[in-house]
């Protein structure tokens, strides 16, 4: 995957940090949603381009110091080369559909001629969700933004001038909270920690938004908590996950099954038990039922780290094998059932 080459290279010219330091207050819910919620959407690659903007922020900054764009929109070693070109999931066929429309009739004849029209449209297509992405970090609202872009003299958005916020928002003050890289032994109540393979291994290009979300609160409750983690498993009830994290039913469910398949997280496998304290909140997240889980009852999950050290589109290939051969499984045996 040519994005996570370029991934690569900038992370091997820079600080080659072992893990992204991402804030928590991404996460915290504001209403009924998180900032990390709001860009949980079907279309576009808002959340993948954030987290990527910190991942190169993080390769080239020191800790303290200010975001300022070091990167073309388009063209080689731009911000559209760390995009990989966002495919509909087709449900019928259990594929994701990333391939280009029809070569013109006029250029079919040359090979050549053909790559030429088509390495020039995926071009088009990568700088196209890159502004796309911009246009839905900055609608998140004057003071939520995640990105501040200046205008030109018509009132146009100037992209390749656009600033990078701090996991907060841009705030109300008159100059904006740039970005700048957090500590990494920075307490657990205040960052979570990505590893690299998540980038690197192109997990964060073919996991939808969705599953980011589910994968990085999974992530926070296991550093939060992480002898709770090792030995017994986190969940989530349904009223906690959304006041904490404003992240839905379907979206976590959907996503949940979707890691493991992948072999990102794992069914805990001890029994679970309660644990003292006095965090109200702690209690709520981290607190385990006494008897053998229940269908009503969420499931207990533990990260799998081991799993991101695969190639992200070979994992994801074998696991669209295994849910076609499974529905086809699925049809055989319906067929088969004698008829009433």
């Amino acid at each position: 995957m040519k994005s996570s080459e370029a991934l690569e290279r900038i992370w091997r010219a820079g600080k080659k940090p072992d893990s992204i330091v991402l804030r928590r207050i991404l996460l915290k819910a504001d209403g009924d949603r998180s900032k990390l919620t709001k860009l949980v959407r079907s279309r576009g690659v808002a959340l993948r381009f954030y987290l990527l903007a910190i991942f190169e922020a993080q390769c080239r900054l020191s800790t303290g110091d200010p975001w300022q764009n070091a990167l073309p929109l388009k063209g080689d070693g731009s911000w559209s080369d760390l995009i990989a070109i966002d495919g509909a999931y087709n449900s019928e066929l259990k594929t994701y559909d990333t391939e280009l429309e029809d070569v013109p009739p006029d250029l079919r004849g040359s090979p050549s001629v053909q790559e030429s029209w088509r390495q020039r449209k995926l071009k088009a297509l990568r700088l196209q969700q890159v502004k796309g992405a911009l246009r839905t970090l900055e609608e998140l609202g004057q003071e939520n933004a995640l990105v501040v872009m200046p205008r030109g003299a018509r009132g146009q958005r100037l992209y390749e001038s656009f600033s990078l916020m701090q996991e907060s928002g841009r705030g109300d003050d008159q100059n904006p909270d740039l970005y700048t890289v957090p500590a990494p032994d920075w307490a657990a109540s205040r960052v979570i920690t990505l590893p690299k393979d998540f980038f690197l291994n192109g997990w964060i290009q073919v996991l939808s938004p969705s599953e980011v979300a589910t994968w990085i609160v999974l992530r926070l409750m296991s550093q939060w908590a992480p002898k709770k983690h090792h030995s017994k498993g986190v969940f989530l009830t349904t009223r906690t996950r959304m006041e904490a994290f404003g992240l839905r039913d379907d979206a976590w469910e959907d996503g949940c099954q979707r890691l493991r398949g992948l072999g990102l997280i794992r069914h805990a496998t001890e029994p679970p038990e309660v644990e003292a304290g006095s965090d109200p909140v702690a209690k709520a997240l981290f607190s385990q039922p006494m008897h053998v889980r229940q269908p009503y009852e969420p499931h207990r999950w533990q990260m799998t780290d081991e799993g991101l050290t695969k190639d992200a589109v070979q994992a994801l290939d074998r696991e669209l094998v295994l849910e076609q051969q499974a529905a086809a499984n699925r049809a055989q045996r319906g067929s088969e059932r004698p008829a009433d």
